[in-house]
């Protein structure tokens, strides 16, 4: 079912608005990995990647574990559904629209009414 709570929606659209969260988000999708393994294709800290995590983790989509001194990530993708289920609305209201003004492109084309 679509979660449709605004601050739901705000989160996982906030989370997916940067591109390292994003390319955070593609790793994961492989398995669990350290937040040292997240953070080590870009030019952050450790800390600033810790902050990208935390938006995640406020969305839904990470959940974090502590092993010792290792904090694990791994991918909880259920809240994307809530977003792609949220953008399919728009997806159906725009393919009606289209396929309206493709009608009314055909009917008012010459070459189409011969064939």
């Amino acid at each position: 079912m679509v979660e449709d709570s605004p601050e739901r929606l705000d989160a996982i659209f906030h989370a997916l608005s940067d591109p390292t969260r994003r390319s955070m988000l593609r790793m994961l999708a492989g398995g669990e990995r350290s937040v040292g393994e997240l953070a080590a294709p870009f030019a952050v800290s450790l800390a600033a990647a810790s902050k990208h995590i935390k938006v995640l983790e406020r969305a839904g989509m990470v959940r974090r574990f502590v092993h010792g001194r290792t904090h694990t990530c791994v991918l909880d993708a259920t809240p994307l559904r809530d977003g792609v289920a949220w953008m399919r609305r728009y997806e159906r209201f725009w393919n009606d629209r289209l396929d309206a003004l493709e009608a009314a492109l055909a009917a008012d084309d010459p070459e189409e009414e011969r064939r």
